[in-house]
């Protein structure tokens, strides 16, 4: 086969041949030889048909019958052999018989003889080429003899590479010439001489000459020339213009042929009307048809260049165009309403008017086009208004007529030509131009703000939110459609579908969507159809299933963007909201309900009742997925109505039967099980979003449905190999809430998520990436993190919450195994804890593949950097107790210069002093005062006295507040005013007596008690510290070391320190009620230690009962629900399902505002965390459940206990708030650089002080108080 015949040589040079007119005006459009020679060697990868040609076709059959063996024999030789040595390293099967068949003796023979051939082939296409091309230039020749002897010896032709067109290069008097003889008052003979002459000749030279004004009105005047081949030649010649010449010379030919145009439809000779109906294959339409057909397509093409040449030319394009569009009869013509104008030409050829979408597409020209339209022909808008007007009217009319409308003209699904439009056709047709006309001009300020307009037969003027209501109403009475036009109703011209399209371009323009839908008026006639419904008045609307999947999707995606959420939430309007008038979030959730209850009695039976119920349902996601949309949609109860549904369906779900193999699957028994199973997973998926809050996530608890949920969102997750950026933020946020809680933790554990997240996290740091080929070993990490662990990093942190350490960990060995296989996989956190964090053992060392990377990731995980000097700063951090100021940490990294680490090693106490920060101790407040004054000028002195005396009149009032009345107020005023100028008074011994005396007071007053109980005798003071747990053994020889570092505490604090522990624990205990729970944080004591109790013995300076009495006290008040952490474990005080969620009221109360104001006030910051796929919730609930230690100084830890206490429980929440405000610069920072989870863990809060904010948390206050004190006081009703 490697030997061609002269048979073979003739097929493949007709092959060729084929092959290269295919290619033709690829390689004729390239700028140089080069340039065609890549596209020919790139024609794979950009002709679609490159396969399909014959010639390659024939290659590949000849290659295949070439080499076939050789390449058998070869993959037989590898496959047969398995051997490694000759298949190794990066090789693949592929690449190794590619290269022993391209070593064969058979390829180079084959290659010898195609070379060959290709040879004589080639050469004998270029030699017969250029015959041809010296055959036509001969017959050219003799023609152009022949019929132009008078252009002398001058004249030669020459063949365009693109057009393959003759052309004929004259001089400026030939030109002239010709100029006359295409005069209408000549011979038709010489005009039609002159006109063939012309098309022969270059437009650019035609254009460019200075004969051309004469000849362009002479062509204009010859478009209506009676004879159809000589006007149609002329249109030929425009065409070719358009093709072949600069935008500068074009557009006068575009405005000859537009001038044209409106001079015809205003003269004498134009009849068509509308009513007569219009037929395309008429001559005289079909002129007009293809002359306006000429402009639309220039009209289409011309904005890609015309940016490039002065903006004059552009205005001329578009003035003549307007102007042409504008043309009417007289409005006092007896016929002027039937007129059939241009507009409906250039309708019928571009009906969804491309043309404009085109032309204002770019600011250069849509400026000039929206000032035209405002200051000459506004008349264009006005009559696309009126247009939308009247077929609006004519709906309407319609429907209340047969409460249906069948008789639309509506679109040709099928493939018949369509020679004959009626005259309501053509109408409908030109409102779809209307409609997508304005719909496009609505989506720039400069076109709404044409807007209001006046029409004729209106006294009132069409204002834009007027238009926006047309809109919306005409998707209600858009025309019915069959089920089988429904199903396919991709680029129909329906009034509903066309409508879509607007609105949904409109909800993705920010500045767009709050001029025309974010208004009271628009989102009324939204909700009209719902309304009607709800009310059981008449509904007069085609295709109500339909209808209201439409207006589902415009809300969903209103719902979706800030502002237009805050429109269904609260109106269009805050401040002037209407009176017993309810915002749009109440009529949606409450038809949204009547859906689910099957309450709605004209979609009883529908076929599409799930896919309106899931569209409704889907609006309200959008809306309870945020803190502040939840709020409004709780007292609805819509969680239960959603849970009770996936009951229901999760039943019927039951009973689908199992797929049997050769079933017909497309039987209507599979069908109706394939709709339940889709219903049931529409109705889990609007169940999980409910925990993308922290009180969602507590309803969702409720709902019983959280394992369900869970499962199915690894499930999905397992199905999807991509997920777009937006879900893996909400997948992130979801996974992030769901870790801070022990009930949605467990799910995680039980549905698998947490083993394939461990698995995959494996295969990372052991294995490496799948799609990454290893060329060479990788070298050792430098980084923290190498990034491609980055991500898994993250969520491991994001799943690390206490709640779920201690309920998946809790109670579990470290496995310890003698041995460990290489393919041995870890399956869970204790397993990851195991085999790469406390590696105690040779056997977990040797089980590594890369144990650089993975043990630094461990440690990593508890914080930081490499080996030993990571190990140096984690053991310190763990050892050492305070705020920024308070301990001093070691570095991460190794210095330049001569002692690149000067940190000294801490491997066993005690500690060394170097970590530890000088702390001043106590001294008399007198020698203070007195060390103070001397410097102080007058002024300084007397605010310095002043503060002093507000302290005392403080203390005086808290000694004796009888007799006056309002006295807590008195009490808070004082409070702010130390803050404000002596925050450093409000500490030690004075912090001590304020607190008590204010708590005592407040707990003896029946009104302030949220709380109530019996007294409790403490019990024996010799408590043993053996008897409490390990977790709080530990937490008391931190408090206490801490305590006297800060000098607090003296010897035998401990056991003061335990005797509190005990008998809070005692205290509590009386307040608890059993509970029958798998949960391990619910089988007895609080899971935690309690540094809330601890900082209050602190504060009360290690003095057992006078911190026993304290908290006594204070557990009568609301503010020790939020303040004291285990106060509410187990708590009678709370309801039966509150307790056995597991869930605290600080999570689901306090955290659930902290990111609902954060999202009002800090914006930035709120967006950073969902970037992030970390949620504000869980650093909170750290934050608070310690108290902040190791966050701040002593002193500000002081100043917020005693701020919550003196100002209020919902102080927390504006305390958080100004933390994050605090932050919001390294937030935003640590965002980009992707590690915010472990800056907010691990770092502290540098530079905060509570009395720096306590005018910003004064200003929330008065915004925010009665809503979150409500919600703080409903912790004991059910579902709050």
């Amino acid at each position: 086969m490697s030997q061609f015949t002269n048979e073979d040589e003739a097929l493949l040079q007709s092959m060729l041949r084929q092959l290269l007119q295919s290619v033709k005006e690829k390689i004729t459009g390239a700028p140089s030889v080069e340039c065609a020679e890549e596209i020919l060697l790139h024609l794979e990868e950009t002709d679609e048909n490159f396969h399909n040609y014959e010639f390659v076709k024939y290659l590949r059959q000849y290659i295949n019958n070439t080499l076939g063996s050789v390449i058998e024999e070869e993959s037989e030789k590898c496959t047969s052999t398995q051997s490694q040595s000759e298949v190794s390293g990066y090789d693949t099967l592929v690449q190794h018989v590619t290269k022993k068949t391209r070593e064969s003796k058979q390829y180079r023979e084959m290659m010898h003889a195609l070379k060959n051939v290709m040879m004589v082939v080639v050469e004998s296409l270029v030699n017969k080429f250029e015959e041809d091309r010296m055959c036509k230039k001969e017959l050219d020749s003799e023609t152009k003899k022949k019929s132009q002897s008078y252009y002398g010896t001058d004249n030669y032709s020459d063949s365009d590479s693109s057009f393959n067109q003759s052309y004929t290069f004259m001089s400026q008097e030939q030109l002239q010439l010709l100029v006359e003889k295409l005069d209408p008052i000549q011979p038709k003979e010489v005009r039609q001489e002159a006109l063939q002459t012309l098309c022969l000749a270059p437009p650019s030279d035609v254009l460019s000459s200075e004969c051309w004004p004469n000849l362009r009105k002479h062509l204009t005047m010859s478009l209506s020339d009676p004879d159809e081949i000589f006007s149609e030649k002329i249109l030929r010649f425009y065409a070719k213009t358009f093709s072949s010449s600069p935008f500068n010379m074009t557009r006068e030919v575009y405005t000859s042929l537009a001038q044209h145009l409106e001079f015809y439809f205003l003269s004498g000779e134009y009849s068509l009307r509308i009513s007569s109906g219009l037929d395309v294959s008429n001559a005289e339409v079909t002129r007009i048809l293809k002359k306006v057909r000429l402009l639309n397509e220039y009209q289409k093409e011309a904005p890609s260049s015309w940016i490039r040449y002065p903006e004059k030319y552009m205005e001329e394009i578009v003035e003549s165009t307007l102007s042409l569009l504008s043309v009417k009869h007289d409005p006092n013509h007896p016929a002027s309403s039937d007129f059939l104008s241009p507009i409906y030409f250039l309708a019928l050829l571009d009906i969804k008017a491309v043309w404009f979408k085109k032309w204002t597409h770019a600011h250069y020209s849509r400026t000039v086009i929206l000032r035209l339209l405002e200051k000459k022909y506004k008349s264009l808008i006005n009559a696309a208004v009126q247009q939308c007007l009247d077929y609006f009217e004519f709906c309407k009319a319609a429907v209340c007529k047969t409460s249906r409308v069948n008789d639309f003209p509506q679109q040709h699904s099928n493939n018949e030509q369509k020679f004959f439009y009626t005259g309501s056709e053509l109408q409908y047709i030109y409102f779809v131009h209307s409609l997508c006309l304005l719909g496009r001009l609505l989506i720039y300020k400069q076109g709404r703000n044409l807007f209001p307009v006046q029409l004729k037969n209106k006294k009132d003027c069409v204002s834009l939110t007027d238009l926006l209501v047309l809109f919306t109403q005409l998707i209600y009475y858009s025309p019915s459609y069959s089920k089988e036009a429904l199903a396919a109703r991709t680029d129909n011209y329906s009034p509903a579908s066309l409508v879509m399209e607007i609105l949904q371009v409109f909800c993705d323009q920010t500045g767009c969507a709050t001029d025309c839908l974010y208004t009271d008026v628009v989102m009324d006639a939204l909700l009209d159809p719902l309304q009607s419904l709800l009310n059981g008045t008449e509904v007069f609307i085609n295709c109500l299933e339909t209808t209201l999947i439409d207006i589902a999707d415009i809300l969903a995606r209103i719902a979706a963007a800030e502002d237009g959420l805050s429109v269904l939430l609260y109106g269009g309007n805050k401040n002037s909201a209407k009176e017993n008038s309810p915002t749009a979030v109440h009529i949606i959730v409450q038809f949204t309900k009547k859906l689910l209850h099957d309450d709605i009695s004209l979609l009883s039976g529908s076929e599409l009742l799930q896919v309106v119920k899931g569209a409704f349902i889907f609006v309200c996601r959008q809306m309870y997925r945020t803190c502040e949309g939840l709020q409004m949609l709780i007292p609805y109860g819509l969680h239960e109505s959603i849970g009770e549904a996936w009951k229901k369906a999760s039943l019927l779900s039951e009973r689908v039967p199992t797929p049997v193999t050769g079933a017909d699957s497309t039987s209507s028994i599979s069908l109706d099980s394939k709709n339940v199973v889709l219903w049931e997973e529409t109705l889990l998926d609007a169940l999980l979003n409910f925990s993308a809050t922290p009180k969602g996530l507590f309803l969702l608890h409720s709902t019983g449905a959280m394992s369900d949920c869970v499962s199915f969102m690894f499930n999905s997750l397992s199905k999807k190999h991509q997920a777009n950026e937006h879900e893996e933020f909400d997948n992130g946020v979801i996974v992030a809430q769901m870790a801070t809680t022990p009930t949605a933790a467990v799910a995680l554990q039980s549905s698998g998520f947490i083993k394939t997240f461990v698995a995959k996290l494996w295969a990372l740091l052991e294995c490496g990436k799948d799609d990454v080929r290893i060329t060479q070993p990788k070298s050792t990490p430098v980084d923290p993190i190498d990034q491609s662990c980055q991500k898994s990093f993250l969520c491991l942190i994001n799943l690390l919450t206490y709640p779920a350490v201690f309920e998946l960990l809790s109670e579990q060995d470290i496995p310890n195994k003698p041995m460990y296989s290489h393919r041995e996989v870890p399956t869970d956190i204790i397993n990851i804890i195991d085999r790469i964090i406390i590696l105690n053992s040779e056997a977990k060392i040797h089980s590594l593949f890369n144990y650089e990377q993975s043990h630094v990731f461990g440690l990593r995980d508890f914080i930081v950097d490499s080996l030993s000097v990571e190990r140096n700063h984690v053991l310190v951090r763990i050892n050492l107790i305070g705020g920024p100021q308070e301990r001093i940490l070691p570095s991460r990294t190794l210095d330049k210069g001569s002692d690149p680490y000067p940190w000294p090693m801490f491997s066993s106490f005690p500690l060394p002093k170097c970590y530890l920060a000088e702390v001043p101790r106590k001294a008399d407040f007198k020698q203070a005062l007195f060390r103070n004054l001397i410097p102080m000028q007058t002024s300084r002195l007397t605010f310095w006295l002043n503060s002093d005396k507000v302290l005392d009149k403080l203390m005086s009032i808290l000694q004796s507040p009888g007799g006056q009345s309002e006295w807590a107020e008195i009490c808070r005023r004082q409070f702010c005013k130390i803050m404000k100028t002596r925050p450093d008074t409000i500490s030690g011994p004075i912090l001590a007596e304020l607190i008590e005396k204010f708590v005592l007071h407040l707990s003896e007053s029946r009104s302030n008690c949220y709380f109530s109980m019996g007294r409790y005798e403490a019990t024996d003071a010799d408590v043993k510290k053996e008897n409490l747990s390990s977790v709080q053994q530990l937490g008391i020889e931190m408090t206490v070391r801490y305590g006297k570092h800060l000098n607090l505490l003296k010897e035998h604090a401990e056991n003061e320190l335990c005797f509190v522990l005990m008998n809070c624990e005692q205290f509590l205990k009386q307040q608890q009620r059993a509970v029958v729970s798998s949960l391990r944080c619910l089988q007895g004591h609080y899971p935690g230690y309690d540094w809330f109790a601890s900082s209050v013995f602190l504060i009360m300076s290690g003095d057992g009962e006078k911190t026993l009495t304290f908290l006594q006290q204070f557990s009568h008040l609301l503010v020790s629900a939020f303040l004291w952490i285990p106060r509410l474990h187990m708590s009678v005080h709370l309801p039966i399902a509150t307790v056995e969620s597991g869930i605290h009221p600080v999570y689901f109360c306090s955290a659930h505002y902290i990111e609902m104001l954060l999202k009002a006030e800090l914006p930035l910051v709120f967006s950073a965390f969902h970037m992030s796929g970390f949620t504000p919730s869980q650093i909170c609930l750290q934050w608070i459940t310690q108290c902040f230690w190791n966050y701040m100084d002593w002193s500000e830890i002081c100043h917020y206990i005693a701020t919550c206490i003196f100002l209020g429980p919902d102080y927390q929440v504006y305390m958080c708030i100004s933390v994050f405000r605090h932050l919001q610069q390294d937030i935003l920072r640590h965002t980009e650089a992707q590690d915010l989870q472990v800056f907010l863990k691990e770092e502290a809060l540098h530079g905060f002080r509570v009395t720096d904010y306590l005018e910003y948390m004064e200003s929330l206050e008065l915004i925010y108080r009665p809503m979150l004190l409500k919600d703080m006081r409903n912790i004991r009703v059910q579902n709050t």
